[in-house]
Order: structure tokens, then C-alpha cells, then sequence
């Protein structure tokens, strides 16, 4: 009997991928936002990640650093797109509806790799190449997430948690 994702992988020989299960070609999917190919594709993907180390003075000796924990991630997404060739003009509006909604959303990759929660903090868009009646023919988007910063568990699941946070 198949009574979860594992199972169905193990059914199916190890070959389940998140395009299998829903076939819709993406590059990513944030909340249920989706970046692909027909509407916004993104062309530039940073990530940064930030780890707090402090300095403990020390009599007689230099200063020594101490690790104090996981700082902030953040990725920037940044694409173009081209409203009359695909997506249209809404594609814009959409990322700044599923940001004001105010809640973490769950980030996945396209090829199946899920980044966990995250809060889109800035939406910013440049418009050029305009038609007569305005309408722009070319708009360059970037998105800015953080982590939304789950709580640590406590044993095997705080292990667990981090193992899947670092893929």
C-alpha cells in the first residue's frame, strides 16, 4: 500500500521528481507563484548566507572568536520579461500580491530541491521599450527573500533539520 511520497518513489524504482508528480515545466516555485520559461523567467539567481561569529576578549591573549549561530540567508532572483512574447503585464502584480500577503512560502526548485520558507522582503521592476499608449515592452524584475527562520528541534529532529536545511 502506498501511503506516502516514499512509498510511491520506492513503487516507482527511486524515479520520482517533483516535474513527475507535477508536470508543469518551472524553474521555481515560490508560494504558488511559479518561475518558468511562459511567464517570468528568472536569469539571475544570488544567494548569500551570513554565520555570527563574536569576539570574546581575553586577558593575556588576543581576541577569540566564537560561533554563535546561523545568520541570514537571502536570495536574489532577477530576470526579464517580455509581456507581449509571454506571461503578459500581470506577472509583476502577482509577486507583489503573494508579498503582501504577509506569510513565510515554501521556495522549491524545479528540479525538486526545496529551500524551505521564505519572505519576499523587496519587489522592485524597471519598465522600458514603451509601446504609444505606455504599455512597456520590456520589464526587469528582482526579488529579494530571506529565510523566514524556522525554530530549532530539539535531538534527532534538530539534527535532521539542519541536515535537510544545508541540501
Amino acid at each position: 500500500m502506498i501511503s506516502s511520497i516514499g512509498d510511491l518513489t520506492k513503487a516507482a524504482g527511486g524515479k520520482i521528481t517533483l516535474q513527475s508528480i507535477v508536470p508543469i515545466e518551472m524553474m521555481m516555485l515560490l508560494g504558488v507563484y511559479r518561475f518558468c520559461i511562459k511567464n517570468a523567467a528568472y536569469d539571475s539567481f544570488k544567494r548569500r548566507t551570513e554565520y555570527n561569529w563574536k569576539s570574546q576578549e581575553r586577558i593575556g591573549a588576543e581576541p577569540a572568536m566564537q560561533f554563535v549561530g546561523d545568520g541570514e540567508d537571502t536570495i536574489d532572483l532577477a530576470g526579464t520579461i517580455y509581456p507581449h512574447f509571454k506571461g503578459g503585464l500581470r506577472q509583476v502584480p502577482l509577486m507583489r500580491a503573494e508579498a503582501s500577503l504577509g506569510k513565510p512560502l515554501f521556495l522549491i526548485s524545479g528540479n525538486g530541491t526545496a529551500f524551505g520558507r521564505w519572505c519576499i522582503v523587496e519587489v522592485s521592476e524597471t519598465n522600458t521599450y514603451f509601446m504609444p499608449d505606455g504599455t512597456a515592452r520590456k520589464i526587469e524584475f528582482s526579488l529579494s527573500l530571506k529565510r523566514y527562520g524556522e525554530n530549532q528541534r530539539e535531538g534527532t529532529a534538530g539534527i535532521v533539520q539542519k541536515i535537510v536545511k544545508a541540501l
